[in-house]
């Protein structure tokens, strides 16, 4: 099953990052308040912290573009495993000739 497209966009997740580090309202609540849990909250503002260079980690484009590259290796894979389907389909075939 493809995965489906986050729910919240990124300017959301920017303006609610944001909102953590400017508001005084604890977690619990400005997690109510946004429609969002605690944890991806939290998840959101580490995510920030890393693409600031604050943390170690992969960035959300090192991480878009691990994701694009499994994709498509996935791809290849398959491709390359039809071929050899194929291959070995029609090299029985001309043996039988």
């Amino acid at each position: 099953m493809p995965r489906t497209r986050p729910p919240f966009p990124p300017e959301f997740r920017r303006e609610a990052v944001k909102l953590m580090r400017e508001s005084d309202k604890p977690l619990p609540l400005l997690a109510k308040d946004l429609g969002v849990s605690e944890q991806t909250l939290r998840n959101w503002r580490r995510q920030a912290r890393v693409d600031g260079g604050e943390l170690e980690g992969l960035t959300s484009a090192q991480l878009e573009e691990l994701r694009r590259l499994r994709r498509e290796n996935r791809t290849l894979q398959m491709e390359r495993e039809v071929l050899r389907k194929a291959a070995v389909f029609f090299a029985r075939e001309s043996e039988g000739r």
